[in-house]
């Protein structure tokens, strides 16, 4: 049974979300969505989760709909890998402009005995070019304009992937996992205002006729909160997925459909049957961290740099500074107060705290855009990745956090030499990332995971592909090329690490967390967030929050947020005091108060079972027993 009390607040839990299993009628999609106590919610909508108390099982995604169907998978004695294709294949209808099946995955897996990294991430056509998003001049394209269109189309890999883990991990017949997809995209979802406002503020995506035809009304405008929204098409490609497994997607006539649609767009890509035929999901080695004294926390590797930027992030605040040497160190280094003890209270922490927080991060930030790509083009520092978060390396690094003082422009961003690290190599300049979605599951039989799945950018490349089937709707192609950079050299004319290549995987910030207990190995938390650059200092709060602050899981989401993307500081709207911002200001920080909706779901143990949360800022819900 689901208990509707969380440990730090209590409310009524959503009915829909607990009871009987997903069915097309149109009765029990819109009972489910009215049961939320949130229906939908854009950027600068927050609404109280109630933390949701489960003693067996649970689902927590990003949208009620989607939970439902992987409960129901977990109630018919499926794992919580047939839990995870249940929730993508209905998170591709209800929340296209995040994650589908035409976009990627990163997937921690627990079995009960060992961590699996599973890499579905977009590849790079083999004939990608390399300057696709410079303008004749040879500068970077704005970051609007490289989004939209073909050559942003990177190979889709998270059926690939979720079809391989599958085979190991599955309890359930496959094509079982997309009955609730195919039933809810018959007979239509109801629009939800996180939807509706995303489709009105996107200035592109209707240029796309099938898009236009399928989300907006004759007038351009979009359909309405409320409306029924149906995908014949996409419940035709869910069919086929469910009879021929991922293959279906990778050939035959939807495959056919995806290259037509990107090789033919007005910003034609490279997209090629060929590139579909061959991609292959990867088992990588996880990256497992022992953090103070009981914890062990496990992340994806690159190209993910999600786990070493968490990592780094909370090893720094760690890490006592060392004071330089020379006669001016009493006058550069302060006494530090408890930096991780003021930022794991869920209330604001002091201005101290959070400029080392800042600080943190932005050589955290350095060191990513230095050394972080596809390990199959760029080798890590040193040899070993372990070598960015060595502990004598991040003492190093912290050397350089002040108290009082920001880090100078040269220090910032200049990375370090984890390794003997050469710098053969050029660094990334900042860019946008975005559009992306996380499932976190536990199920009966001890098993769990964490996947982060994303199209990139919201509606990804705006390109929606029907399968070939003539039919309304589709599924939103993913713009994942724009992850590379922009530019393949940097000003010294070096190459960039994540520069485009041909069958290279792009870099991303997604950071899928297992957290143990290192004393008897036992899953403590499952954990991850959308939100590009920013998802490591998402994951980084929470986890301060939860393990050093005591909160339980949902009053740690809830905790407000501060970030930098390379940029100027980012304070969560309406959650800091303005004497924090005249505080950053006068240690030199460029600040900015900004929505930050986060889109945390994640799961923590508890003496009595687990502990659900999720993020008041979107529209996710747990779903569980």
């Amino acid at each position: 049974m689901l208990l509707a009390c969380g440990l730090s607040a209590c409310g009524h839990a959503p009915p829909g979300v607990t009871g009987q299993p997903a069915s097309a009628s149109d009765a029990r999609s819109a009972a489910v969505i009215a049961a939320l106590p949130v229906a939908a919610e854009d950027a600068s909508a927050s609404r109280r989760k109630p933390g949701w108390v489960l003693q067996r099982q649970g689902v927590a995604a990003a949208h009620p709909l989607a939970a439902q169907a992987g409960l129901d998978m977990l109630r018919a004695g499926g794992s919580a890998l047939d839990a995870a294709v249940a929730v993508q294949a209905v998170l591709s209808l209800v929340e296209p402009q995040s994650s589908g099946l035409g976009g990627g995955a990163f997937l921690m897996h627990w079995d009960g005995r060992q961590v699996q990294a599973w890499d579905g991430r977009e590849t790079a056509p083999a004939a990608a070019d390399p300057g696709s998003f410079l303008r004749a001049d040879g500068t970077p394209l704005p970051p609007a304009e490289a989004v939209t269109g073909g050559r942003a189309v990177g190979v889709p890999g998270v059926m690939k992937m979720l079809q391989a883990a599958h085979r190991q991990h599955g309890r359930l017949p496959w094509a079982q996992l997309f009955g609730p997809a195919i039933a809810l995209a018959e007979a239509g979802f109801p629009v939800g205002e996180r939807l509706h406002s995303l489709l009105a503020s996107n200035a592109t995506l209707r240029q796309d006729a099938l898009a236009r035809a399928y989300f907006y009304r004759p007038d351009g405008s979009p359909h309405p909160v409320g409306h029924r929204l149906r995908n014949p098409a996409l419940a035709a490609v869910l069919r086929q997925l469910a009879a021929r497994g991922s293959d279906a997607l990778h050939g035959g006539p939807v495959a056919a459909d995806m290259v037509a649609r990107v090789q033919q767009h007005r910003t034609p890509g490279a997209l090629s049957l060929a590139d579909l035929a061959g991609y292959q999901p990867l088992q990588r080695t996880p990256l497992c961290t022992d953090w103070r004294a009981f914890y062990r926390v496990c992340g994806m590797p690159p190209p993910s740099s999600g786990h070493l930027m968490l990592m780094q992030l909370l090893g720094l605040l760690d890490a006592s500074p060392a004071s330089p040497s020379g006669p001016t160190a009493a006058a550069v280094h302060e006494p530090w107060p408890d930096v991780l003890a003021d930022l794991a209270r869920p209330v604001p922490a002091g201005a101290t705290a959070w400029h080392a927080w800042i600080e943190a991060g932005r050589l955290a930030l350095a060191d990513r855009a230095q050394f972080v790509a596809d390990p199959g083009f760029v080798p890590a520092p040193g040899g070993d990745w372990q070598t960015l978060l060595a502990p004598a390396y991040l003492q190093q690094r912290a050397a350089l956090l002040r108290p009082q003082q920001r880090l100078d422009r040269a220090e910032a961003g200049q990375p370090g030499g984890p390794g003997d690290a050469t710098r053969a190599l050029g660094p990334m300049a900042p860019q946008p990332e975005a559009g992306t979605s996380h499932i976190s599951i536990v199920d009966a039989q001890g098993q769990a995971l964490a996947m982060t799945s994303s199209v990139e950018a919201a509606f990804g490349a705006r390109i929606l592909a029907d399968g070939g089937t003539g039919l309304p709707g589709g599924y939103i192609l993913n713009n994942h090329l724009t992850d590379f950079s922009y530019s393949p050299t940097d000003a010294a004319g070096r190459p960039v690490a994540n520069r485009l290549q041909g069958g290279k995987r792009p870099r991303s910030s997604m950071t899928p967390t297992l957290v143990f207990d290192r004393r008897d190995s036992r899953l403590l938390m499952v954990l991850g967030s959308p939100g590009g650059p920013l998802i490591p200092f998402f994951v980084a709060r929470t986890l301060l929050v939860s393990l050093v602050g005591g909160q339980d899981m949902q009053r740690a989401i809830d905790a407000p947020h501060v970030g930098d993307a390379g940029g100027p500081v980012l304070l969560e709207k309406g959650r800091f005091s303005p004497a924090l911002a005249v505080s950053l200001q006068q240690r030199g920080h460029r600040v900015l108060e900004v929505d930050l909706p986060s889109g945390l779901h994640g799961l923590q143990r508890t003496p009595k079972g687990w502990l659900g949360g999720a993020d008041p800022r979107r529209e996710g819900v747990v779903a569980g027993d």
